[in-house]
């Protein structure tokens, strides 16, 4: 792909911020978050199968979501949709099962750079720089690269 994922981890500050941009519309890529069936399609690294329980993508709703591993390890994500603007925005809560009593709020921004292409750009920010620490060294950038891999390439593949 030549579009990368760039995940920065600023130094004594609690949150994550990262960058992908993608040769396809803000409304392809917006809808591709926003659709359950596009979602469970590309979310997560490519070894993980992914099921979900319930995803609503609009302002008030919420997700929970399982990724199994080919060992049969199961990782549960959840989390609210605080606020959802169409092609535009979004604010929402992650959490992850097996780190319980931690939240991390997640700034969305989705932007139309001309010509077909767009940019997602967004800040995690996390309750303590241990929580951050953790999910830095948790493999998340691995992760996230090959999600958004798969992202591009269902929507090379597919009408969306």
């Amino acid at each position: 792909m030549s579009n990368a994922l760039n995940l920065t981890v600023p130094e004594g500050l609690p949150f994550i911020d990262f960058e992908r941009e993608f040769d396809f519309p803000v409304s392809e890529v917006f809808r591709a978050h926003k659709d359950p069936e596009l979602v469970a399609q590309w979310l997560g690294p490519r070894r993980m199968a992914m099921s979900i329980s319930h995803y609503d993508f609009r302002t008030g709703g919420g997700y929970r979501y399982t990724h199994t591993g080919p060992d049969g390890s199961a990782y549960v994500f959840s989390g609210v949709f605080h606020t959802v603007r169409e092609n535009d925005f979004a604010i929402q809560t992650f959490e992850f099962d097996g780190y319980p009593d931690v939240v991390s709020i997640e700034f969305l921004t989705f932007e139309d750079l001309g010509g077909g292409r767009s940019r997602l750009s967004a800040r995690a920010v996390y309750p303590s720089m241990e929580a951050r620490d953790g999910m830095a060294q948790s493999g998340m950038e691995g992760g996230m690269t090959e999600a958004y891999e798969q992202l591009e390439e269902l929507l090379a593949g597919a009408k969306v």
